[in-house]
C-alpha cells in the first residue's frame, strides 16, 4: 500500500486534506490524553509532562493548519470531520489494549507498573511511526506547493523518540524485545488503518510498498 500515493490524493483535495489534518490532530490529542491518564498522581516527572504537552501542542498546531487548505472548517472531532472515523478514533485504544495484554502475559505486570510500561511501549511505537509518517507527508506538501508544513512536528518527534529510548533502557532489562513486540503490534494496526482510509474515500491503493 503506497502511503505517498494516498497522501498525494488527499493533499490535492482541500476538503480531504482538511479532514486528514483534523484526523491527525485528533490522534495527537488522544495521545496527549493517554499520556496524562498514565501519569502517577505524585511521582510524575518532567519528561512525562513534556511529552503530554508536546502531543497536545501538535494537536493544536495541526488543527490550525486546516485554515490554510480549506474554507470548510472542521470544528470538532466528530465523524463528519474525520477520515475513517471509527478506526481513527480506535487506533490508539486498540494499541494500548494489545500492548497491555502483552505486558501482562510476558512480564506479569499490573497496576502502576503496567500503566507506566504500557505508556513507554505505546508511545515508543507511535514515535517510530511518526518518524516515518511526518517526513513523507512533508515531502508531499513541499512537492505540491502547499502552505501547510509539519517541519516543527518532525523535529520534536525525533527528540521525543530519543527520550523514549532512554526511558525504556532504564525501566526494562531487555527493552529491545519488548519494543520490537510493540512495534509489530502497531504495524498491524497501522496497516489496517491505512486500509480503512483507502476504503473510506474509495482511493486506489496504487503500488505496493
Amino acid at each position: 500500500m503506497d502511503f505517498t500515493h494516498l497522501l498525494t490524493h488527499l493533499v490535492a483535495d482541500d476538503s480531504l486534506h482538511a479532514r486528514w489534518l483534523n484526523t491527525l490532530s485528533m490522534m495527537e490529542n488522544t495521545g496527549a490524553r493517554k499520556i496524562s491518564a498514565a501519569e502517577p498522581k505524585t511521582t510524575v516527572d518532567l519528561l512525562m509532562l513534556k511529552h503530554a504537552a508536546e502531543e497536545a501542542r501538535h494537536a493544536y498546531y495541526l488543527k490550525k493548519q486546516i485554515q490554510k487548505v480549506s474554507k470548510t472548517d472542521c470544528p470538532t472531532y466528530e465523524p463528519a470531520y474525520l477520515l475513517a472515523p471509527t478506526d481513527s478514533h480506535a487506533y490508539l485504544n486498540r494499541l494500548d489494549v494489545q500492548v497491555c495484554r502483552y505486558l501482562k502475559t510476558a512480564l506479569g505486570l499490573s497496576g502502576a507498573d503496567l500503566k507506566y510500561a504500557a505508556y513507554l511501549l505505546v508511545t515508543y511505537s507511535i514515535e517510530v511511526r511518526a518518524d516515518e509518517l511526518y517526513p513523507v507527508y512533508q515531502n508531499v506538501l513541499t512537492e505540491s506547493g502547499s502552505k501547510v508544513n509539519v517541519r516543527s512536528i518532525i523535529v520534536e518527534e525525533e527528540g521525543h523518540l530519543a527520550e523514549m529510548l532512554r526511558q525504556m533502557e532504564t525501566f526494562f532489562g531487555d527493552w529491545q524485545t519488548h519494543a520490537e513486540r510493540a512495534v509489530a503490534i502497531e504495524t498491524g494496526l497501522y496497516m489496517a488503518w491505512l486500509g480503512s482510509l483507502m476504503a473510506s474515500e474509495k482511493i486506489d491503493a496504487g503500488k505496493e510498498n
